[in-house]
């Protein structure tokens, strides 16, 4: 499968856009969820499986000048799953106006992402920033020397800056910060600006428990109240897997941001 929409398209100039119109009961994915379908590719998924067999099958069927327009498919015995609910598929040959509808789409929906800003690109930001990359948040990572920056692979938004704590203040309600830089009073700088915000939805910080002993320590040498600590996840990533390779501590924090996020989402919501 091809991982990037602006590959895939070039590369496929005639393809089908299978898209899930309606669900009952338990299915793998929701209304809205689609895929593009080539003679020899595909873009996205619609929840794998064999419904998606099924729904690809299709697809190139259409490009051949048959197929159906609309898909009613059980999700049971009958096709060989278990989900037991039932989703209806609209399947239709994607002209420019469709696939420009769909660049619309995916850019008002990465519009709507939450913004994760890592503060330092060293081995754990490197793999952090890579971790994020296919996730549903916009990541720019800060870093003060330039080095780093460039050893980034593509595609992932950077910023040179030389007093990252300022970039707090302009962080849009409901970010992640992520402090990960070279530097341990860089670190509590920047802490201390996040910390100050009540709106963020996660801060968090690389470190042990000394880290944090030291942090509180310093927070209240400089008069941060200590109910500030509740609000910093340190160490990142948990405490049940002792892998400390920067991939694991990036999976590990990853979807400790993704659950975090899930919980602020659903508390600003009440």
């Amino acid at each position: 499968m091809t991982s990037s929409l602006a590959v895939f398209l070039p590369q496929n100039p005639a393809s089908v856009l299978v898209e899930i119109i309606g669900t009952q009961g338990s299915t793998p994915r929701e209304a809205g969820t689609f895929m593009l379908v080539s003679a020899d590719d595909i873009w996205g998924t619609i929840g794998g499986g064999q419904f998606e067999f099924m729904a690809i099958a299709n697809a190139r069927a259409m490009l051949e000048g048959g197929g159906l327009a609309v898909m009613d498919i059980p999700l049971g015995p009958e096709i060989g799953q278990c989900c037991g609910g039932r989703t209806q598929l609209s399947c239709r040959v994607a002209s420019a106006e469709i696939i420009a509808d769909l660049r619309r789409r995916l850019e008002g929906e990465a519009q709507a992402f939450p913004q994760v800003t890592l503060f330092g690109a060293g081995h754990v930001g490197r793999a952090l920033a890579v971790a994020l990359k296919p996730l549903p948040v916009t990541t720019l990572v800060v870093e003060t020397r330039q080095a780093e920056l460039d050893v980034l692979p593509d595609g992932i938004e950077r910023r040179l800056v030389a007093m990252p704590e300022a970039l707090i203040a302009d962080l849009p309600s409901g970010s992640v910060v992520l402090i990960l830089t070279h530097d341990h009073a860089l670190d509590f700088l920047i802490a201390w600006e996040a910390l100050a915000r009540s709106d963020l939805a996660y801060v968090g910080m690389i470190g042990s428990a000394t880290k944090r002993a030291t942090f509180a320590h310093w927070l209240a040498r400089e008069g941060g109240a200590p109910s500030l600590m509740e609000r910093l996840t340190l160490p990142i990533g948990g405490t049940t897997v002792k892998d400390k390779r920067p991939e694991v501590i990036a999976a590990m924090t990853a979807a400790e941001i993704l659950t975090t996020l899930a919980a602020y989402r659903v508390r600003s919501s009440t």
